[in-house]
């Protein structure tokens, strides 16, 4: 894209660059009529779309130089190694329609099953088991592995039936031997232990596609004047209410993600992934989900059984007892137009390969309606902000525009004509995917979630630690109808995902009338008021003016301030200038960038740390100036520059704790470091201050890991504290940081303490995520369990 963009002379960058979008007609054709004549051009869309130039086409000789390697190491008993070769060679491996590779599909997922039996992942070997029985119905190893795997799990019915399919099937004596003797032997514990239960396959995303329960939130999309087009209910909306569900129109794995996690469900991915049949990109955590990515069923791999009709029977019905039932594959088959051999969805950025499935979608319909003639881009009412754009946005909006066009049309190919405005349709959805697309976020454990919450994990020795998530960033979608939610630094309902589908939940009581506002990413508490501003304006081309942005709150007074030099007083020393005038409000800036105006708080409605940080506000009528590195309550003032140098100093020298894997070397030295920084950032550090809470927090893990709960217990409890200042009490970020505290408290032995904070973490938890909590944080049902055992024993 560089070369393509550096080829465009400088006068024609200029008119693209300063047009609006009233000119993009005009834009679009002149600079596409440049391209056209451009010899680099067609060479950069070749190398995007020829089969043979592809980084990502199949290749049969690669895929059996992997086999062999996968078939060295599991010689050699190096299990994991030959999961990873035999994945790759299956990865490879090209699916012909005429099923002559059927044998080599077959054999590459037994031998990966017969690797999984190894590694003790049962599961997981039974559904490649019955991929190759999918694949190869009349392939007896496949049956017979199946069989054991169903033995091993005690599963003694669907073994013997497994078996019985091997032995009809195997021709050869000592493979039959071997069978009847397995046969008996199970015959013998299946008399003698009842039956467990069927085995799964391919059952990896049960319940797919996530359904939510029905709700009776009745939705309005209402102008309002400062945010435009927002959503309403005329009705009174209660606490913990399932506001609105939502599947993507679209949506498109991050690239950070492409190996670990599915592509279609966004789930991390199994070990027993499977593969895109066409090229070597997309993984996916079963056929379910490969289906609906590609538009193919993956039972129609079927080759022919063989014409014993006992036989038949017998495998049918084995068959369709262990595989889910697959979706209608007609149905969002979004990676189908990028396949066959092409690369250029692996290349191009997320947002416009997004845009290209959105325009694929729309494309396919537009065919399916019969009206093949004159076809132009989606609109899809959303905003734009084109004219807000700089001119380089605007130009590379363009620039992508018509690569992306022609990418879609070497799929179509001749099938279709475009009409005039495809390019200017285009254009305005990429501009509409920036400012509308979601973050699709999935909570990741940071120590092993469910592992975590056995028993012999909670003592009190060296090595254990504290439950902990992260929110990881795993794909990028359109939401039609969620797009129409306004923004609020305050929301007051909660977004989270269930694999592809957008949730939202009320936080709080809403009466009818009020605004419906998530969050698009920034949080009071979170990030400070400049920094909200910033991300808001760059991302999303508007000043926030929510209660948040609009009236002074502590969070911003306090989570990056300093303390003020005077030891009796608790005001805030911040970094910014804040201007109060006559009519009441307070002007806070930046150096010479202004930030916004702050209406002051009903003070009855605080607390007394509001007054205490900002007394200056509170007592006087008058003009007031405050400069950097003076006191809001008490005009002190601070050598701020030395107070910054001091207290980061401090900070990363904590911060080293979390750069180790373990603490085994010279803890008590480091710990000793650790908490004579923390007793700087005291000293410097506003005591409602975020860098303190993350401080207390890093030393509390510290403590945990070398088993002095106690001590882990009180640098917990004392970063909750500060975070119920920043955020509220009920924040979905205090239950995260009380699971900590929780099995600080089971390690400890202190049964009555963690069912207490546990108590109160699940209320957060079903305030925010209702009956979902098991789907998305499934280590808290775990969780719950173990401190009911222990405060009842």
């Amino acid at each position: 894209m560089e070369r393509l963009k550096s080829a465009v002379p400088a006068e024609l960058r200029r008119a693209v660059g300063e047009g609006t979008a009233a000119d993009l007609p005009f834009t679009t054709s002149r600079l596409l009529s440049f391209l056209e004549g451009l010899p680099l051009f067609h060479l950069v869309i070749g190398e995007l779309t020829d089969p043979e130039l592809a980084l990502c086409r199949k290749d049969k000789g690669r895929a059996a130089e992997l086999k062999g390697k996968g078939n060295e190491c599991f010689s050699k008993r190096e299990f994991e190694q030959a999961l990873g070769f035999y994945s790759q060679a299956l990865r490879y491996l090209p699916i012909s329609s005429d099923g002559k590779d059927a044998g080599l599909i077959a054999t590459l997922y037994v031998n990966r099953a017969s690797t999984m039996h190894k590694l003790g992942l049962l599961e997981e070997c039974i559904r490649d088991c019955d991929r190759a029985i999918s694949v190869s119905p009349n392939y007896a190893k496949a049956w017979y592995r199946k069989g054991m795997v169903n033995a091993s799990l005690k599963n003694y019915k669907s073994a013997i039936n497994d078996l019985e399919v091997a032995l009809s099937m195997e021709v050869t004596s000592s493979g039959k031997s071997n069978i009847t003797q397995e046969l008996k032997l199970i015959l013998q514990k299946h008399q003698n232990v009842n039956q467990v239960g069927a085995s799964s396959s391919d059952c990896t995303d049960a319940g797919f596609p996530h359904t939510v329960q029905q709700h009776e939130v009745i939705l309005e999309c209402v102008s309002t004047p400062n945010k435009g087009r927002g959503m309403m209910s005329p009705n009174d909306i209660s606490p913990a209410s399932l506001i609105h569900a939502e599947d993507p129109l679209a949506a498109i794995i991050m690239k950070s993600c492409r190996d670990t996690h599915c592509h279609y469900c966004f789930s991390e991915a199994p070990t027993d992934v499977v593969f895109c049949p066409s090229c070597t990109i997309p993984i996916y955590c079963s056929n379910r989900c490969q289906d609906k990515a590609v538009g193919q069923i993956s039972g129609n791999q079927n080759t022919h059984l063989e014409s014993n009709k006992n036989l038949v029977d017998i495998a049918k019905l084995s068959v369709t007892s262990t595989r889910c039932k697959t979706l209608d594959s007609k149905q969002n088959a979004e990676h189908k137009h990028e396949c066959g051999g092409a690369h250029w969805s692996a290349v191009l950025p997320s947002d416009i390969v997004l845009a290209g499935r959105i325009m694929a979608q729309y494309i396919d319909k537009q065919l399916l309606a019969g009206k093949r003639s004159t076809i132009s881009g989606p609109n899809l009412d959303l905003v734009h902000h084109y004219d807000q754009d700089s001119p380089a946005s605007k130009f590379e909006s363009h620039m992508y525009a018509i690569v992306l066009l022609s990418c879609v049309q070497s799929y179509y190919k001749s099938g279709i004509s475009w009409a005039e405005d495809s390019l200017s349709q285009l254009v305005l959805l990429i501009c509409q995917i920036k400012v509308n697309s979601i973050a699709i976020v999935h909570m990741k454990s940071m120590d092993g979630g469910k592992a975590l919450t056995v028993d012999k994990r909670f003592s009190g020795s060296s090595g254990a630690v504290m439950c902990s998530v992260e929110q990881v960033r795993v794909a990028q979608a359109i939401y039609k109808s969620s797009s129409f939610f306004n923004h609020s630094c305050q929301p007051n309902v909660h977004a989270y995902f269930h694999l592809r589908t957008l949730v939202l939940r009320s936080t709080e009581y809403i009466k009818a009338g009020t605004p419906i506002e998530l969050s698009y990413g920034p949080q009071a508490g979170e990030i400070d008021l400049p920094e909200r501003q910033k991300s808001l304006r760059e991302n999303y081309y508007f000043s926030c003016g929510c209660s948040s942005c609009s009236v002074l709150n502590l969070s911003d007074l306090v989570m990056n301030s300093f303390r003020c030099p005077q030891n009796n007083c608790l005001g805030a020393v911040s970094e910014l200038t804040f201007n109060k005038c006559k009519e009441n409000f307070v002007r806070v800036s930046m150096g010479e960038s202004h930030v916004c105006s702050l209406s002051l708080p009903d003070i009855s409605r605080f607390d007394g740390d509001m007054v205490k940080v900002g007394k200056l506000f509170f007592k006087t009528d008058a003009i007031l100036n405050i400069d950097p590195g003076f006191c809001l309550s008490c005009r002190s003032r601070l050598d701020l520059s030395s107070s910054v140098a001091m207290s980061d100093r401090a900070i990363s020298k904590i911060n080293r704790l979390k750069e180790l894997p373990s603490l085994d070397h010279a803890p008590e030295f480091l710990i000793a470091e650790a908490l004579r920084s923390l007793e700087q950032i005291k000293k410097f550090r506003h005591p409602y201050s975020k860098a303190l809470a993350q401080a207390q927090d890093t030393i509390a893990e510290a403590f945990a890991k070398v088993g002095d709960q106690e001590q882990a217990r009180k640098h917990c409890k004392a970063s909750i504290e500060i975070l119920e200042k920043l955020y509220h009490t009920k924040h979905i970020i205090i239950a995260h940081e009380l699971i900590k505290l929780v099995s600080i408290e089971l390690s400890m032995g202190d049964s009555a303490s963690a069912a207490a904070s546990f108590a109160q973490a699940e209320a957060i938890f079903s305030l925010y995520y209702g009956p979902d909590v098991k789907k998305i944080f499934p280590y808290v049902d775990v969780l719950r369990r173990n401190v009911g055992e222990r405060y009842i024993g």
